[in-house]
């Protein structure tokens, strides 16, 4: 680019002043470091300016030109630090977001600091663009420097960020005159510029020369190919008095005055059924929106919704945001200078009741895409995969690849919607389907360790519509979920507060109690002290949960957990109360029909007895194990208890017996593994698998 940068074929347009004055802080910034100066973090060069300046446009072509220079070999990174209804977006979910362009996975759960911290570690040792657009404070974007200078940011903003040192904002205001005329030329042709270059200046004049303001006016010429430059100008300046004012505004500030008078230029002129859906894409899940969401917020067929999009992109009502992978289609994003406007035009226009049908149309719609989603990954013929086939064309998947392709393309709109029905509060029912819709999506086609991040917010959001409705199940469900992943992260101090809480809640009072939590609840705190090593405190809390399952009559539950207490006393050194537990367990077991699960518990009984000395013992259970693992055909179980029996016959001084054993052992492990029978064959299967001894030791937490 020359520094009269100006394209001509729909792409960025001017502002060569300013691309060259960036270009200067980064030539500056060069020469500071050979100077011995170096910046001791991350370079940034800020874009400031009122909605409409086009201030996104020109970090975005400066920032691509950046990347591609060879300069950043870790390429371009973006993130949007504010939502369209302007909350600011959260220091963790920013940094996550570039995470993820990196391909690092962000710890579930981890907090604004933590994954900050992960972004400056990731980034130290790489060479990126950062693109941080609609910056909210310097406080927000200070947390996301880079501290490694190879690093270059490029944040935009409404004005100068005192609290960033060493930054000198590029500060936009209008377009010059001829960019602003090339703009307007391009709805509406060079014949009528050329034949009244008078009301082409005055046209780019009254807009302010702002190229938001600009495309908007070149949109309505686009659409009325008859009317003339004059007509623009005449219709023009009623265009604001078209719009609702800014609520708690006496009147609009002047210097939005270009950009709500184009907006209402170009708004009055679209057919009804096009402005109804314009102002409802107000209601679009962070701004983004694809012609199933337009579909279903104006109760519309999906391909008239496909062309009035694709209008509004022509008309400069929207952004084209991507196009796609192959299969899923483009989405949209609503200009961040335009959401407050359609945000009022919604509220002054649309009924309260038409609005709240039109989220529920636009909800329901996305749960069944994320039901067509799930039910690619089941198999052919089963409820899932008939429904699926029974669904309209455009609402079906070829498969679970294209259906993963979609998850991913749309999962930050899908997040987005989560949190705003969740937030909204009057769809609460509705939004309860999205989470559980887009948790089980996730799970089938991440599968729950790489989907951890989203399922961990997916969970805060039920949690707080289940308080918000007092629904005690989904509550202790939630929190039960958020502990089990503050587990899995290392967060132990943490995920015992969850569990506690759902304890809690569990309880309730009367009616309201939930045992099947409360037992659950119980043994994820045991387990959470067996990860801290704080065995007796683990046998304790697993032992609340027994007597819990006793006075249920659950012999699943009591055989698992006294494996477990058996399993933690074992690493105490508590070796009779151990054995007590694994006899216990074996016991349940056996009243229950499990013949492989009570071989298993015989296995760990025999292996305690082993480390008390009790030698004799040990072998005459370790061979009713052995008699009892023949009969179930688990081939890896005997030859494990084989080898087991010669390590005590070795003790006993019995080595011929130790080297039959042995012998045995290596002739199994040799053989093919043969399909074993399903735990819990013999008789009821619940708990069968999770009271195996060796699956339900504790694991020893590894620094």
């Amino acid at each position: 680019m020359t520094e009269q940068t100006v394209t001509d074929g729909g792409g960025f347009l001017g502002r060569g002043r300013e691309l060259a004055g960036l270009r200067g802080e980064v030539e500056r910034a060069g020469l500071d470091t050979l100077a011995g100066r170096p910046a001791p973090r991350g370079r940034v060069l800020l874009v400031a300016g009122r909605p409409g300046t086009g201030r996104t446009a020109l970090a975005e072509a400066f920032a691509a030109e950046l990347a591609a220079s060879g300069d950043y070999p870790d390429g371009l990174l973006t993130a949007r630090l504010t939502e369209p209804g302007g909350t600011p977006v959260t220091v963790e979910r920013a940094a996550r977001e570039l995470l993820a362009q990196l391909g690092v996975a962000a710890p579930a759960g981890g907090g604004d600091e933590d994954l900050a911290d992960l972004l400056r570690e990731t980034l130290d040792t790489r060479s990126a663009v950062l693109l941080l657009d609609d910056v909210a404070g310097a406080e927000q974007l200070a947390e996301l420097v880079p501290e490694h200078r190879a690093c270059v940011v490029v944040a935009v903003a409404g004005g100068p960020l005192t609290k960033i040192p060493d930054v000198r904002p590029c500060v936009l205001g209008g377009l010059d005159r001829p960019n602003a005329i090339r703009l307007l030329e391009r709805g509406a042709g060079p014949v009528r510029i050329t034949v009244d270059p008078g009301a082409a200046d005055h046209l780019a004049e009254i807009c302010g020369d702002l190229p938001a303001a600009l495309r908007l006016t070149a949109g309505w010429l686009a659409l009325h190919p008859d009317h003339t430059l004059v007509d623009a100008v005449r219709g023009f300046a009623a265009g604001a008095d078209r719009l609702p004012s800014p609520e708690g505004e006496a009147a609009p500030d002047p210097a939005e005055l270009p950009l709500r008078r184009a907006f209402g230029l170009v708004h009055a002129a679209l057919p009804a059924q096009a402005a109804r859906l314009l102002r409802l894409l107000a209601l679009a899940p962070g701004g983004l929106a694809d012609d199933h969401i337009a579909a279903a917020l104006a109760g519309a067929p999906i391909g008239v919704a496909r062309t009035l999009l694709d209008d509004f992109v022509a008309f400069g009502l929207l952004h084209a945001a991507d196009p796609g992978p192959p299969g899923v289609g483009p989405a949209y994003r609503v200009p961040g200078c335009l959401a407050p406007l359609l945000s009022g035009l919604l509220e002054a226009e649309e009924r309260p009741g038409e609005v709240l049908l039109a989220r529920a149309r636009m909800l329901e719609r996305t749960v069944r895409q994320l039901r067509a989603c799930l039910a690619t990954t089941e198999p052919a013929g089963s409820p899932a995969a008939r429904w699926l086939g029974e669904l309209p064309r455009a609402l079906r998947f070829d498969g679970p690849k294209p259906a993963a392709r979609w998850l991913d393309a749309r999962l930050p709109a899908l997040l987005a919607a989560a949190r705003s029905a969740v937030d909204d509060g009057e769809l609460d029912t509705l939004a309860r389907r999205l989470v559980a819709a887009l948790t089980r999506a996730l799970i089938a086609h991440r599968g729950p360790d790489e989907a951890a991040p989203e399922l961990y917010r997916l969970h805060e959001l039920v949690l707080g519509v289940a308080e918000r409705q007092g629904l005690t199940r989904e509550q202790a469900a939630a929190l039960l979920n958020l502990g089990d992943l503050d587990v899995r992260t290392g967060r132990l101090a943490g995920a015992l507060t969850r569990y506690r809480a759902a304890l809690e809640v569990a309880r309730g009072e009367g009616d309201a109690a939930d045992p099947l939590a409360v037992g659950r609840t119980l043994e994820s705190i045991g387990g959470t002290y067996a990860e801290l090593n704080d065995w007796q405190r683990a046998a304790d809390w697993y032992g609340r949960a027994v007597a819990l399952a006793q006075t249920r009559d659950d012999l699943g539950a009591e055989a698992r957990l006294q494996g477990r207490i058996g399993a933690v006393l074992s690493y105490d050194g508590q070796l009779e109360e151990a054995l007590r537990a694994w006899r216990a367990a074996a016991s349940a077991h056996r009243r229950r029909g499990d013949a492989h699960a009570y071989a298993r518990s015989l296995t760990e009984a025999a292996r305690v007895m082993e480390y008390a000395g009790q030698y004799e013992e040990s072998e005459r259970t370790g061979r009713e194990a052995l008699r009892l693992a023949a009969g179930t055909g688990d081939q890896r179980l005997q030859a494990a208890l084989r080898m087991r029996l010669a390590d005590t016959a070795d003790r006993l001084g019995r080595t011929d017996t130790a080297a039959v054993h042995r012998a045995v052992a290596e002739q199994i492990l040799a053989a093919p593994e043969e399909p074993r029978p399903a735990p819990g064959a013999e008789g009821d299967s619940s708990g069968s698998a999770e009271g195996n001894t060796c699956e339900t030791q504790p694991k020893r937490r590894r620094d």
